[in-house]
């Protein structure tokens, strides 16, 4: 900052205390060398209400936290529907009258820095003081430090200029990161709330298919108790023309209708076999919705605890793909980035090639030996460059895994599957063919 918020005077700060008043008076009195006194090594730390005005708000709002300041105040005064703000205005008015709030709230800042302090009271002058000041906000340690240097007597108004300084665009800084962070954070909700739709939708829908496949299946048992019934008659009817020589023209007709009645029941057999298969590859196509969900539900917490600060990723799924070399054929432009940074995040390193688009598809015999696991979607990449994925492959003896669709969720879903479930005692592990997938 060019110009700073607060008074410079010959001495430093304008308000220092009752020490810069005498130093003041000293210089301006004392003529003698002898004579002078060293104010540095006299006055003891500032007190809050000693600090320049235009210093508390920093220091009321970087070094104590608003659930401190609501506990400090409310001894003092009724706080019942404060906002922060107004509690911060309250403590901000108070810091520079000598009262019991602001004794309080020096010493709730002494308490609470009470390690920082200690590490700046070894500084001697401001040259020293500048470079603790630097060590700390190099290590993060801002609040605290700048609670000691603001105290410290040592403190120059040229190096409280460069501290204040510092604070204050850092506020800035920090404003607009948070502001980044928010934006996308509301984007991954809203991708999840449509992903809970479309699993919504996928629920609706396979509930309509039971729903209909019960109601058929229940119309075919009728129909075929019918038929029995029909049968057992034109049977029992049959029987009984015969044993009265009736004419042959009406067994052949009775044969007709229950030859009828026979393709009939096995048609609506070929029916409710044909709704079962229907019905397994929805519930197939379901838990390969539900495994792309919770792999992205995953990440979504991994990117959410990354950027509050905390460690959100288990630790058994840290090296995931330590040493693992993973070659993703095919695929789009757009996703491609977001699954090599997924590799890379859990100690994998990331092979690809577009499928021949624009990459010679000769380089596939010099990537694939490389890799532990191929891996490919079946929605983008040609039939030429699978049929020689599947030949290297089976030559190399290289896993591959085709993904059913090109996406992030996808992908992390069928690395789970190969790495963390196929290894779990409860779920059996079955060999791949790499001729036949």
């Amino acid at each position: 900052m060019s110009f700073p918020p607060f008074k410079r005077t010959l001495g430093g700060l304008a308000i220092v205390g009752q020490e810069a008043t005498h130093q003041l008076a000293s210089n301006e009195c004392c003529q003698h060398e002898a004579s002078k006194v060293d104010v540095c090594a006299t006055r003891t730390r500032l007190k809050l209400h000693e600090l320049d005005p235009a210093l508390h708000c920093s220091v009321v709002g970087n070094c104590l936290s608003p659930a401190e300041l609501r506990k400090l105040l409310a001894k003092h005064m009724d706080l019942t529907g404060m906002s922060d703000l107004e509690i911060h205005k309250k403590a901000v008015s108070a810091a520079g009258q000598r009262s019991d709030l602001s004794k309080a709230l020096n010493k709730a800042l002494d308490h609470r820095h009470a390690g920082a302090v200690q590490s700046f009271s070894v500084a001697k002058n401001a040259a020293s003081l500048l470079e603790r000041w630097k060590q700390a906000w190099a290590q993060g340690d801002i609040t605290g430090a700048y609670w000691a240097v603001l105290t410290h007597k040592a403190l120059t108004a040229d190096l409280c200029q460069i501290v204040f300084g510092e604070v204050h665009m850092l506020s800035h800084l920090m404003a607009a990161a948070n502001r980044h962070e928010l934006k996308r954070f509301v984007q991954m909700e809203r991708e999840n709330a449509e992903l809970h739709k479309r699993l919504e939708f996928e629920r609706c829908k396979k509930q309509e298919l039971v729903q209909e496949r019960d109601q058929l299946a229940e119309k075919v048992r009728q129909q075929a108790v019918e038929f029995e019934q029909r049968t057992a008659q034109l049977r029992m009817e049959s029987s009984e023309r015969a044993a009265a020589s009736f004419p042959r023209q009406v067994a052949d007709l009775q044969t007709q209708r229950r030859e009828h009645a026979e393709r009939i029941a096995q048609a609506s057999q070929n029916l409710v076999l044909q709704l079962k298969e229907e019905l397994a590859g929805v519930k197939q196509h379901r838990q390969y919705l539900l495994e792309d969900l919770a792999a992205a539900e995953t990440e979504l917490q991994c990117l959410s605890g990354a950027s509050n600060g905390q460690v959100s990723m288990a630790a058994d799924n840290k090296t995931l793909l330590h040493a693992k070399k993973v070659l993703y054929v095919g695929g789009r432009p757009s996703s491609s980035p977001a699954i090599r940074d997924y590799v890379h995040r859990y100690g994998g390193e990331f092979l690809h090639h577009d499928g021949g688009l624009e990459d010679r598809k000769g380089l596939l015999d010099r990537l694939l030996p490389r890799a532990s696991l191929v891996v490919f979607p079946v929605d983008c990449v040609d039939h030429d460059s699978v049929a020689k994925l599947k030949r290297l492959s089976e030559r190399h003896q290289v896993p591959f895994i085709p993904l059913r669709s090109a996406s992030l969720a996808s992908f992390a879903a069928a690395i789970k599957r190969e790495f963390i479930d196929c290894h779990s005692e409860a779920v059996p592990r079955f060999p791949l063919c790499l001729r036949h997938s």
